[in-house]
Protein backbone atom coordinates (compact mmCIF):
# COMPACT_ATOMS: atom_id res chain seq x y z
CA UNK A 1 0.00 0.00 0.00
CA UNK A 2 1.12 3.47 -1.21
CA UNK A 3 0.41 6.95 0.34
CA UNK A 4 1.26 9.67 -1.73
CA UNK A 5 1.02 13.07 -0.13
CA UNK A 6 3.26 16.05 -0.50
CA UNK A 7 1.52 17.53 3.26
CA UNK A 8 4.37 15.85 5.53
CA UNK A 9 1.32 16.13 8.79
CA UNK A 10 -1.30 14.90 6.45
CA UNK A 11 1.47 11.68 5.13
CA UNK A 12 2.38 10.59 8.15
CA UNK A 13 -1.66 10.38 9.34
CA UNK A 14 -2.83 8.44 6.19
CA UNK A 15 0.07 6.47 6.77
CA UNK A 16 -0.88 5.55 10.83
CA UNK A 17 -4.58 4.81 9.52
CA UNK A 18 -3.10 2.59 7.03
CA UNK A 19 -1.17 0.88 10.04
CA UNK A 20 -4.30 1.04 12.56
CA UNK A 21 -6.63 -0.44 9.91
CA UNK A 22 -4.25 -3.38 9.22
CA UNK A 23 -1.81 -2.63 6.78
CA UNK A 24 1.83 -1.74 5.85
CA UNK A 25 2.14 1.31 4.36
CA UNK A 26 4.71 3.39 2.55
CA UNK A 27 4.70 6.86 1.90
CA UNK A 28 6.01 9.36 -0.88
CA UNK A 29 5.97 12.71 -0.85
CA UNK A 30 4.97 13.31 -4.70
CA UNK A 31 4.29 11.21 -8.25
CA UNK A 32 7.99 11.10 -8.53
CA UNK A 33 8.90 9.64 -5.45
CA UNK A 34 5.94 6.66 -5.70
CA UNK A 35 6.96 5.92 -9.64
CA UNK A 36 10.24 5.21 -8.40
CA UNK A 37 8.79 3.16 -5.46
CA UNK A 38 6.47 1.13 -7.65
CA UNK A 39 9.74 0.85 -10.63
CA UNK A 40 11.49 -1.31 -7.15
CA UNK A 41 8.73 -2.80 -5.95
CA UNK A 42 5.93 -5.55 -6.72
CA UNK A 43 4.07 -5.86 -3.82
CA UNK A 44 2.00 -2.63 -4.20
CA UNK A 45 -2.06 -3.23 -4.32
CA UNK A 46 -3.20 0.04 -3.29
CA UNK A 47 -1.88 3.53 -4.42
CA UNK A 48 -3.87 6.69 -1.96
CA UNK A 49 -2.76 9.50 -3.67
CA UNK A 50 -3.53 13.20 -3.15
CA UNK A 51 -5.34 15.06 -6.30
CA UNK A 52 -2.77 18.30 -5.84
CA UNK A 53 0.58 18.06 -5.08
CA UNK A 54 4.89 19.21 -5.33
CA UNK A 55 6.31 18.35 -7.85
CA UNK A 56 6.05 17.69 -12.09
CA UNK A 57 2.82 15.27 -11.50
CA UNK A 58 -0.54 15.57 -10.10
CA UNK A 59 -2.31 13.11 -8.44
CA UNK A 60 -4.30 12.85 -11.37
CA UNK A 61 -1.57 12.14 -13.61
CA UNK A 62 0.10 9.61 -11.46
CA UNK A 63 -3.27 7.85 -11.48
CA UNK A 64 -3.24 7.45 -15.22
CA UNK A 65 0.58 6.63 -15.48
CA UNK A 66 -0.06 3.65 -12.39
CA UNK A 67 -3.02 2.20 -14.74
CA UNK A 68 -0.82 2.06 -18.22
CA UNK A 69 1.90 0.80 -16.15
CA UNK A 70 0.96 -1.04 -13.19
CA UNK A 71 -2.99 -1.73 -14.23
CA UNK A 72 -3.68 -3.94 -11.16
CA UNK A 73 -3.20 -1.61 -8.62
CA UNK A 74 -6.14 -0.34 -6.97
CA UNK A 75 -6.53 3.89 -7.38
CA UNK A 76 -7.80 5.85 -4.57
CA UNK A 77 -7.75 9.82 -5.04
CA UNK A 78 -8.63 12.15 -2.54
CA UNK A 79 -8.75 16.15 -2.30
CA UNK A 80 -10.82 18.67 -0.39
CA UNK A 81 -11.77 20.41 -3.98
CA UNK A 82 -14.13 18.64 -6.57
CA UNK A 83 -11.97 16.25 -8.82
CA UNK A 84 -12.80 17.81 -12.03
CA UNK A 85 -10.34 15.92 -14.22
CA UNK A 86 -11.38 12.32 -15.78
CA UNK A 87 -9.72 9.54 -13.59
CA UNK A 88 -8.85 5.71 -14.96
CA UNK A 89 -12.40 3.91 -14.60
CA UNK A 90 -12.01 2.24 -11.51
CA UNK A 91 -10.77 4.72 -9.20
CA UNK A 92 -11.99 5.30 -5.96
CA UNK A 93 -12.36 9.45 -5.21
CA UNK A 94 -13.05 10.73 -1.55
CA UNK A 95 -13.39 14.05 -0.75
CA UNK A 96 -11.33 15.67 2.06
CA UNK A 97 -11.21 16.03 4.88
CA UNK A 98 -12.43 12.32 5.00
CA UNK A 99 -13.10 9.96 8.23
CA UNK A 100 -10.73 7.39 8.81
CA UNK A 101 -13.10 4.53 9.13
CA UNK A 102 -14.52 5.05 5.61
CA UNK A 103 -10.60 4.81 4.46
CA UNK A 104 -10.31 1.82 6.21
CA UNK A 105 -13.69 0.17 5.08
CA UNK A 106 -12.83 1.22 1.96
CA UNK A 107 -9.37 -0.80 2.03
CA UNK A 108 -10.96 -3.96 3.30
CA UNK A 109 -13.15 -3.64 0.86
CA UNK A 110 -10.18 -3.47 -2.21
CA UNK A 111 -8.25 -6.24 -0.64
CA UNK A 112 -10.95 -8.37 -0.56
CA UNK A 113 -10.89 -7.51 -4.12
CA UNK A 114 -8.26 -9.81 -4.81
Amino acid sequence: MLVVEDEGLIRVNAVQLVEDAGYTPLGASNAEEAIEILKRRDDIRVVFTDVNMCGTRSGVELAHLIRRHWPPIHLIVTSGLAVEAALPIGTRVIRKPYENSRIAALLHELFELE
